[in-house]
């Protein structure tokens, strides 16, 4: 792994291109389903002292994609995220110590905070002379906090969808001239 001091300081966009935002939910308590957001746009402001960087990201809700159109309108309806409404994702940091970033997460207007495990993987230039920055991230949280609710017994016990969801993230930032 590079060393988070190796990040130019200045402003960067997320490459929605090159990121992904996904999630790991249970399903029938047995398996995951993997899904991810593809409409996502951000800044990440870093600063000289890396460790006052700041981060803002909004994520498009109707973009969800789990790989099954039924359950991806399902998780688009007032049962979960209620895009109609709530059209959005953000999160807005508040602390970065260079391995963990904190911030405020807010789905269907409601607003926790979250901190992510974040690992830098360093910066490099593509082809087109355009300075690019990778990192990983990963954190759980509990849906019902944010008021995403619905689920369903299932027969022999438990539930059809897990209350804990683990998001991962990888993203790619562009340095901005």
């Amino acid at each position: 792994m590079s060393s988070i001091k190796n990040l130019p300081a200045g402003t960067w966009a997320v490459d929605a291109s090159h990121t992904e935002v996904g999630f790991v939910a249970r399903h029938l308590m047995v398996t995951k389903v993997r899904g991810s957001f593809p409409e996502v746009s951000g800044t990440v402001t870093v600063a000289e002292d890396v460790t006052a960087s700041t981060v803002d990201v909004t994520v498009g809700m109707a973009s969800v994609d789990t790989r099954s159109a039924d359950r991806d309108a399902h998780l688009r309806s007032a049962d979960f995220f209620d895009v109609e409404n709530y059209p959005t994702m953000r999160f807005v940091s508040t602390s970065f110590d260079g391995e963990e970033l904190t911030g405020e997460l807010t789905i269907k207007d409601v607003t926790k905070p979250v901190t992510f495990e974040v690992d830098f993987n360093g910066v490099q230039a593509d082809p087109w002379g355009n300075t690019k920055a990778g990192f990983e991230a990963e954190t759980e949280i509990n849906r019902k906090d944010w008021g995403l609710t619905w689920n369903a017994a299932i027969e022999g016990g438990g539930v059809l969808v897990s209350e804990k969801i683990k998001v991962v993230l990888d993203v790619q930032l562009l340095k901005q001239a």
